[in-house]
């Protein structure tokens, strides 16, 4: 079974997308922040994460900056899921090393969509 780690520091939208994950057939974790996702990931790799731009603590950015330069061999997918829809913001967070990008709100199908192009689903 496929793992997602879902980081956002809204509990609704943590709510929602574990019901559409595991509907997908995920095994669901949640961080409410970039630090606390840092230390889940640390503890046992995810597949996937999907991961909120806008957060208290340490943001969705600065999360992935960090993850991806601790270089480890089983590095997650990444998919951004955020408000934040401007090509900058886009650009940057593919540069940064997220692997796709979801705008809020989405549905089930788009992110089914979004993990079959990176590969999980």
């Amino acid at each position: 079974m496929k793992t997602c780690l879902i980081v956002d520091d809204s509990k609704v939208i943590r709510k929602v997308a574990r019901h559409i994950l595991e509907t997908l057939d995920f095994q669901v974790d949640e961080a409410g922040d970039g630090r606390e996702a840092l230390d889940r990931c640390e503890a046992k790799m995810p597949d996937v994460v999907l991961l909120d731009w806008n957060m208290p603590v340490m943001s969705g950015m600065e999360f992935l900056k960090l993850l991806r330069q601790r270089g480890h061999s089983d590095q997650p997918k990444v998919v951004f899921c955020t408000t934040e829809n401007d090509m900058a913001h886009i650009r940057a967070a593919l540069e940064a090393g997220a692997d796709e990008y979801v705008m809020k709100p989405f549905d089930r199908e788009t992110l089914h969509i979004k993990l079959q192009l990176v590969g999980v689903a």
